[in-house]
């Protein structure tokens, strides 16, 4: 049994909860409470302009996700991340919009088709999202498609998001408003819809800060303009904000009449935010989301679809950026008929073993499927092997009665044996018969040493772990050999010997010049007897302790190169 890829903190031991009735929740799959064209699902008829918000997914709105998951249509902006996709319900049509590029031609007319395409989907009874980049009545040319709409007698509705200004500006440590400082703020565009230059007489008079939006591509004239016309002094500071919010954010400070220059040097491209105004200075002392460790790290996520996508919005939180791609893949048992015999059964155990999160999922999967809930266990002991399979349980509406301090199966079996319950329970006949539901293929020691304690084990594999397709080689070898993976997280022995499967006999020197982080010993014992170099290893074998030790190593790092400096 390895350590297993646990997502929450949560350590719950008392006794059960009431039972639950929670959904799965798999991919795609839409809030119970919004189904069936519940209160604040999206409503066949109407459409909805949401705003995507500047990048990072984590400041998508919840009004914006409960539409996103009940929508029979989504289309969206080609700057969206991808992620915020993830909560499309499944069957629903998604297609991307985007209308990138200079030609204003091609733009107007791709716009046009995108209008006409609302109202006729509107007029067919689709409920339909409009996914637009940050907010969409900010430069996002929601009101020409709410203009359409209305024309068109089609219902619609806005959904605000947090425009890139703000959120750009935000996670650059720039305050656009300061009391000491600017008492206002204007947002304008580099052009005009005719393709002209902004009037920057306009800003003659005004002296707080200026965003200026889509300037990259004329940055010299923006400059020109803000120096002429606009009557900003040359050593006005100003900034360049790319990629505002997201793990590839990167921002330049200067001049104002050196800001063409620097963008130049630094290879900043569109899409960008320009800032110019005396906030700018504030920067050196307010960042702070390019000071986390993690910041800008390109992170290999290894783990099945249904669980990557909670480890990758950890990583975002903490500033790098999740490459998913899956090395194991869950499949159901080759013995679905015992994994019902032990369900049916349940009643007859005095103590059931969870451990893993896919072993709970795929377990409970099938008690919803024979009608039954939380309340089959009846007397039963819980045991789970680590926090986020104790948090999977209390998800389904059980407690955990038994975690070990050490989220292994030699302290799993500890803590088993030491349970005053079970222990006095076992001073006399019959054994204490103990339910094992895991992966098909699993170490042994678990149930080995609870049969030397006297205990009657019954191990019925409840899903099966298999390598992924070899189709993903490529992927994985584009990604590494372009330079597109900083960090490799291994979460489990299984994924360890897959990723290494995948890659082939080169697996280790493929993997040389990339910092592979293991989720604990045992699986740092695989890796390593697969030749890897393990640089990271966590004390606390959960996702989120993965992570935090990765933090450690990376600002270790990031200490000794400064203090060299």
């Amino acid at each position: 049994m390895n350590e297993r890829e646990n997502d929450g903190s949560l350590m719950v031991r008392p006794r059960r909860l009431d039972a639950s009735k929670a959904p799965e929740g798999g991919h795609g799959a839409a809030p119970a409470a919004l189904s069936g064209g519940a209160p604040g699902a999206a409503r066949p008829g109407v459409v909805y302009l949401v705003g995507a918000g500047p990048g990072d997914p984590g400041l998508f709105t919840l009004r914006g996700a409960e539409l996103l998951a009940t929508a029979d249509v989504v289309l969206h902006d080609e700057l969206v991340h991808t992620s915020l996709l993830d909560g499309v319900r499944e069957g629903a049509e998604v297609r991307s919009v985007g209308k990138r590029g200079g030609d204003r031609v091609a733009k107007d007319a791709k716009q046009a088709e995108i209008d006409a395409e609302l109202v006729a989907l509107g007029r067919a009874g689709r409920s339909v999202v409009r996914l637009k980049g940050g907010d969409p009545f900010l430069f996002g040319r929601g009101s020409e498609e709410a203009e359409a709409l209305a024309r068109a007698g089609v219902p619609f509705e806005v959904v605000p998001g947090v425009c890139s200004p703000l959120g750009a500006t935000a996670y650059a440590g720039i305050s656009l408003t300061h009391r000491n400082i600017a008492s206002s703020v204007m947002i304008v565009s580099g052009v005009t819809r005719a393709g002209k230059p902004f009037d920057w007489s306009e800003l003659a008079s005004v002296r707080g800060t200026i965003c200026v939006l889509m300037g990259m591509q004329a940055i010299d004239a923006v400059v020109a303009g803000l120096l002429g016309p606009g009557r900003r002094e040359p050593s006005t500071p100003a900034a360049a904000i790319q990629w505002g919010t997201r793990a590839e954010q990167r921002v330049v400070t200067t001049r104002l009449d050196d800001l063409p220059r620097r963008i130049r040097e630094a290879g900043l491209e569109s899409p960008a935010v320009l800032v110019v105004g005396a906030v700018t200075g504030l920067r050196d002392a307010l960042r702070w989301f390019d000071r986390k460790p993690l910041f800008g790290k390109r992170v290999l996520v290894t783990r099945p679809r249904h669980q990557a996508r909670s480890t990758s919005r950890l990583i975002r939180q903490r500033g790098g950026e999740a490459v998913e791609l899956a090395t194991i893949e869950i499949h159901p048992p080759p013995d679905p008929a015992r994994v019902t015999e032990a369900v049916r059964g349940l009643s007859g155990y005095h103590l059931v073993v969870f451990t893993s999160e896919n072993g709970v999922a795929s377990f409970f999967g099938e008690l919803t499927r024979l009608g039954m809930d939380a309340r089959a266990f009846g007397v039963a002991r819980i045991a789970a092997i680590g926090a986020g399979t104790a948090a999977a349980l209390a998800g389904r509406g059980i407690r955990a009665d038994i975690i070990p301090s050490e989220f292994r199966g030699e302290e799993l079996a500890e803590a088993i044996l030491a349970d005053p319950v079970l222990a006095e329970r076992r001073k006399a006949p019959p054994p204490v018969r103990v339910l094992l539901p895991r992966a098909l293929v699993a170490r042994e020691v678990l149930p080995e040493r609870l049969r030397a304690a006297g205990c009657e084990v019954d191990v019925v594999p409840v899903y099966e772990t298999r390598p992924a397709p070899a189709e993903r080689r490529d992927e994985l070898l584009r990604a590494l050999g372009a330079g597109q993976i900083d960090v490799v997280l291994l979460t489990s022995s299984s994924t360890v010997d897959s990723l290494c499967d995948l890659l082939g006999d080169d697996a280790a020197a493929r993997l040389d010049g990339v910092l592979v982080a293991s989720i604990g010993p045992i699986t740092t014992a695989t890796a390593e007897k697969r030749g890897l170099r393990v640089g990271v290893t966590a004390e606390v074998s959960t996702i989120p302790g993965l992570l935090d030790a990765l933090d450690r190593h990376l600002a270790s790092l990031r200490s000794s190169t400064t203090t060299a400096v």
